[in-house]
């Protein structure tokens, strides 16, 4: 069962890899986000208001600042792994954020509000978006958790996240709001920018900031990552209400294909974020589209969405064991390294 089960998640994420054709695609115009020129660079390019940073995560170029902010604030812990920050393995959070911006996946979905559409708010993000509402534990909170690690410094203000309209209570707002009401999380990401940040001590006497071990930085990471999709995930389940069925199915079926990713601590860098992307569908999927034959998919987009299901399903008919099996069997550098190996040889085949 256990060869079994890993052939079957290997099939399943073997789009991740980087092939030739779309590492030539990554180096295009759409290499950044949208809209990342126009993101707030410095955190004091944010309204400071009352003796306090002012950032309304709930406007797309504001969240994306939050992002910019995070790689330059690490850019230099990167600089071994590519020229111009393109090793940064934080690059995956903007990238993702921009897919899901470029797809209408951050709107209002509920038909309440002109939230996210182009003849509306086109930069509002919708509270009601379950994508919008996942993403938030995957920008604010490793920001606040990056800002109490001291990524940034010593600030000479608070910072302060804006509340949604509405189900404010589903979120926190601030570096000790949120340690008072999710501190795991918190710790996580804290626990990931502290790795950063003591490799800088141990490299004064050395000719690069680089002195950490990418696999432990990934590993850090994505313990973190996993715990932020882990601990929203039941809170927003009811926002798939307003998602056609088959999209809400790929919501969960990419929530639950993250964690096999993370076993493997599969680097989000630039070029192969990017890469992985193109494989991901490029609209939302409405009712009426059936897999594998959605007619303006690629076939390896269909592909993906069928993978997905099929590993989200023999994961829940398991009980988990599926995941058990392939985190077991990456639980070794050697085993990790082994996993990517594999991924890549059945993509490129």
């Amino acid at each position: 069962f256990g060869i079994h089960a890993l052939l079957v998640v290997a099939v399943a994420l073997s789009p991740v890899t980087a092939t030739a054709q779309s590492e030539n695609d990554a180096t295009g115009e759409d290499v950044y986000p949208p809209l990342w020129e126009l993101a707030p660079e410095n955190l004091l390019d944010f309204p400071v208001k009352d003796n306090k940073i002012v950032i309304n995560a709930w406007n797309y170029q504001d969240r994306l600042g939050v992002y910019k902010n995070l790689l330059n604030a690490s850019a230099k812990y990167f600089g071994a792994f590519g020229p111009q920050n393109s090793g940064n393995i934080l690059w995956g959070l903007p990238l993702q954020h921009g897919w899901q911006f470029r797809t209408g996946r951050l709107a209002d979905h509920s038909g309440g509000t002109s939230c996210g559409y182009e003849n509306g708010e086109f930069l509002c993000q919708s509270v009601r978006s379950w994508w919008s509402c996942m993403n938030y534990y995957l920008a604010i909170i490793p920001f606040l958790g990056a800002v109490e690690a001291g990524l940034f410094g010593q600030l000479p203000y608070e910072i302060e996240i804006l509340p949604p309209e509405e189900q404010k209570g589903d979120f926190c707002y601030s570096v000790k709001d949120c340690w008072s009401r999710i501190p795991e999380l918190m710790d996580d990401w804290k626990a990931f920018f502290e790795y950063l940040l003591s490799t800088e001590h141990k490299a004064v006497s050395s000719t690069s900031l680089s002195s950490f071990k990418l696999d432990d930085a990934l590993g850090l990471m994505w313990k973190a990552h996993t715990s932020s999709i882990a601990y929203a995930l039941p809170k927003f389940r009811d926002r798939l209400k307003y998602l056609s069925k088959p999209e809400a199915n790929f919501g969960e079926d990419w929530a639950n294909g993250v964690d096999f990713i993370a076993a493997t601590h599969f680097s989000t860098d630039l070029l192969t974020t990017n890469s992985f992307q193109i494989f991901l569908p490029q609209r939302m999927l409405v009712e009426g589209d059936v897999l594998p034959s959605i007619s303006d998919f690629s076939p390896q987009q269909n592909n993906v969405l069928v993978s997905l299901r099929a590993l989200h399903k023999g994961n829940k008919l398991t009980g988990g064991l599926l995941l058990k099996v392939w985190q077991k069997a990456m639980s070794t550098e050697a085993g990790r390294k082994i996993g990517r190996k594999l991924i890549e040889s059945l993509a490129s085949s």
